[in-house]
């Protein structure tokens, strides 16, 4: 999720184990190894351009890294912020117990958003993603904001408790909204004369009340918008053919570092790939596009055929940008409101 939520969120969850006069030390610590997973954005390489998929969410964000995690932000948060805790009179220990608290919100919090995070790592690579809350969400974080802040200034340890339940009560809300698109989707495929394989539902950006719809039949993927609000409503969408290599890719020699890269890509993509319609040599993730009922590829990698076998892919982001953004998020908007 994004990095104010995390922050946010751990300042909170460490503010359940401090004293009054520590309500400033604990925020900041909390806060700071709230966001401290998501380091790992830096374990990048300018050979392998699909080396940050595989890091990012990897062995900083499994459940059994937490105690470690925390270990190493309470020793430099200890020595960065020195005098002010040996001032203060707040011991190591104290630290490593808020460290801990922030440290252990943030793979739990990104686990119900739909990227993947591999939570049972080195035991599993299975990418743990509950899709109940957009990776940005204005009414998850700013009312989380506002109730921390209000917590911290009145030294109220009930109002921080208050915002606890409201990360549960919010979370809860998204997954019931979930199970009530699933519903729909479900209609709508049987309408359609369909059994969808991989029926998946996830919320579009920044709301919880339009989700996208994602499921397989035929070698195809059929994505819709789905509206739940106080009545349901859907926007039927569009259809792209699954990737398959032997048919579309068919020069593709199986053993060159392209091929390999296509099933890295596969993994991280839960195995949502298909064929960019404007680009025959682009592999994309149908399971993300700014509007919930199109497929667009925010991102992908492109192939090469006169590459050599030991090249990889490139990769490529295609998020719109500018008016594009600006008229996409109206139209967004649009559906939020079910016009």
């Amino acid at each position: 999720m994004d990095p104010v939520s995390q922050g946010v969120l751990g300042g909170l969850a460490a503010q359940q184990f401090r004293h009054k006069t520590e309500k400033a030390a604990a925020l900041l610590v909390g806060a700071l190894a709230g966001m401290a997973p998501d380091l790992d954005v830096f374990i990048t390489s300018d050979k392998d351009p699909l080396l940050f998929l595989e890091f990012h969410r990897h062995f900083t964000h499994a459940l059994i890294f937490i105690p470690i995690g925390a270990l190493v932000c309470a020793i430099a948060f200890h020595f960065v912020f020195k005098a002010w805790f040996s001032r203060a009179q707040i011991g190591f220990k104290q630290v490593y117990l808020w460290c801990f608290a922030g440290y252990s919100t943030h793979a739990l919090l990104d686990a119900c958003t739909t990227y993947g995070t591999q939570l049972l790592w080195p035991f599993s690579s299975i990418r743990v993603a509950w899709n109940t809350v957009s990776v940005v969400d204005p009414l998850f974080t700013l009312p989380l904001l506002g109730l921390l802040i209000t917590a911290v200034l009145k030294q109220s340890n009930w109002l921080a408790r208050i915002s606890l339940a409201y990360v549960f009560l919010y979370l809860g809300m998204g997954y019931v909204q979930q199970q009530r698109a699933v519903e729909v989707a479900n209609q709508l495929a049987f309408q359609r004369g369909h059994d969808p394989v991989n029926l998946g539902l996830k919320p579009s950006f920044a709301n919880i009340i339009v989700w996208k719809s994602i499921y397989e039949h035929e070698g195809y993927y059929f994505v819709d918008a789905i509206r739940v609000g106080l009545g349901v409503k859907y926007y039927e969408g569009v259809q792209v053919e699954k990737l398959d290599l032997n048919s579309q890719l068919n020069w593709l020699n199986s053993d060159s570092q392209q091929a390999k890269d296509i099933e890295r890509f596969r993994w991280f993509a839960n195995d949502h790939l298909g064929i960019d319609p404007s680009n025959d040599l682009r592999i994309i993730d149908v399971r993300y596009s700014l509007i919930p009922n199109e497929v667009v590829g925010m991102w992908g990698i492109v192939l090469d055929p006169e590459r050599s076998q030991t090249e990889h892919v490139v990769w490529n982001s295609n998020r719109p940008k500018g008016m594009k953004a600006l008229s996409k998020t109206k139209q967004l908007w649009s559906m939020i409101l079910g016009q």
